[in-house]
């Protein structure tokens, strides 16, 4: 753990997730005195984080994107197949990268390897106090915020709140946080698969949700199943190789043969979206701010563009970075895109629950449109990737 002896900062980061030790290493490179709680973080097997192509820039500028690369699958193509019994069927329909000039939409890479990497490389940099501790108690004021936690006290001009959804620095901010709940769960685990992907992602869209294939190096995918949670809980009990198979026939064995190659995990879904996202010295970014359920990779790509906006703003206003005018223009630079990808998700995946024929009929048009046309197809794969902001 890395000490310093004045314990006045400008910036102090809550939350050892991605986004808050990016948050960090942003700060810090960015010339100002920061400091992170950054407690352990730890992840179940088989999570893994598709990074799209605009954070990839933004972690190539940290300079952490080198040590990721070799653990991380380009994703080169996204496959999107109608799997539900409905009357009014979406017709199949593939992207691909190359179509809007880029080598891949993203890349795959286990959640623990790249947490790993960005806290290695904030522990490489001996200006930035990290404190491997939880912060238990944050008292913001009109002139500076008071932290506390593993036995460390610190004052600050600017709290960065990226605690996660249950955000102890939100809540001291006083910023409200609406939360709500799908009658799904997702599963999710790694497996080992008989024929290559070729870096293609296949989604399979049901009734009860995407069931998704991700690439990962090798011949490994990723899979994130959300179903009903009673049907996801039952799986969860098999065997290994009765799971697998039932995961192979879900899949209509586009990859052959496949096995488990991290014990499955299941969890519920929510989502949760702040009123605002500054107040009272406080920035929220990550799960603090908003939350998603794992369809599209929107939330932690999300989170890294939150911190890309912090990067914006702190270079505006170095003499006080938490004061109300930066408050007010990282509200203004975030609100939109993240209500926008928020309405976005919620919509997604409400319209493979719904039996409203009107509704099944839009999707259906929207993704044969997308199949056909050039210029629908170029707008959504932009748009997909926020390429752009």
């Amino acid at each position: 753990m890395k000490t310093r002896g004045d314990r006045q900062f400008d910036v102090v980061v809550v939350g050892g997730g991605a986004v808050g030790l990016a948050a960090a290493l942003t700060a810090e490179v960015g010339g100002f005195r920061t400091a992170a709680f950054a407690p352990l973080a730890t992840f179940p097997p088989g999570r893994t984080a598709l990074v799209l192509a605009g954070a990839i820039e933004f972690l190539s500028e940290l300079d952490v994107w080198p040590a990721l690369s070799r653990h991380a699958a380009p994703l080169q193509a996204i496959r999107i197949v109608d799997s539900t019994r409905r009357l009014i069927r979406a017709s199949e329909v593939t992207f691909y990268a190359s179509e809007i000039g880029l080598p891949a939409f993203g890349y795959n890479i286990p959640n623990g390897v790249l947490v790993d990497s960005l806290r290695r490389h904030a522990e490489a940099f001996a200006g930035l106090t990290l404190i491997s501790a939880a912060a238990d108690a944050i008292h913001p004021t009109d002139w500076s915020v008071s932290i506390s936690g593993g036995g460390h006290s610190l004052s600050t001009a600017l709290i960065v709140a990226a605690d996660g959804a249950r955000s102890l620095a939100r809540e001291a901010a006083g910023i409200r946080s609406r939360r709500w709940s799908y009658p799904q769960s997702a599963l999710v685990t790694t497996l080992s698969v008989q024929h290559p992907h070729h870096g293609v992602s296949t989604e399979y869209h049901t009734e009860a949700g995407p069931f998704t294939l991700v690439p990962l190096p090798g011949d490994l995918v990723s899979l994130v199943w959300v179903d009903r949670s009673d049907v996801l809980e039952a799986a969860l009990a098999l065997s290994d190789a009765d799971l697998s198979r039932r995961i192979e026939e879900r899949a209509q064995s586009i990859h052959g043969v496949m096995r488990l190659d991290s014990r499955p995990a299941v969890f519920p879904l929510s989502a949760a979206l702040a009123d605002r996202l500054a107040s009272n010295r406080t920035m929220l970014a990550g799960e603090a701010a908003h939350l998603f359920p794992p369809i599209g990779a929107q939330g932690l790509n999300l989170g890294f563009r939150d911190v890309a906006a912090l990067r914006r703003v702190l270079s505006f206003y170095r003499t006080d970075p938490g004061a109300p005018a930066a408050l007010d223009a990282y509200h203004r630079a975030r609100q939109a895109d993240v209500r926008s990808r928020t309405f976005a998700v919620d919509l997604l995946n409400r319209s493979l629950l719904t039996d409203f024929l009107p509704v099944q009929a839009a999707r259906g048009l929207g993704l044969a449109l997308a199949s056909s046309m050039p210029v629908i197809r170029h707008a959504l794969m932009r748009q997909g990737m926020a390429i752009g902001r």
